[in-house]
């Protein structure tokens, strides 16, 4: 598959789970912090983490498929 797409995508599910980390031991919500609380740019950035998050799903497949 396309390696930068594969990059891009790791990149962004680990901030989301950097910031996941920050929700579960401290309650803090960097992502909310740095562009507000549900703002436009907020939902934005949960909305790719999610996308990636499904995507990284196809990396089972590559792992095992071998």
């Amino acid at each position: 598959m396309n390696k930068g797409l594969d990059c891009f995508a790791l990149t962004i599910v680990i901030i989301g789970a950097v910031n996941w980390g920050l929700i579960g031991f401290f309650g803090f919500d960097l992502v909310a912090w740095i562009f507000g609380n549900l703002s436009l740019i907020s939902k934005v950035v949960y909305a790719l983490v999610g996308i990636c998050g499904l995507y990284l799903i196809s990396f089972y497949g590559r792992v095992f498929g071998n």
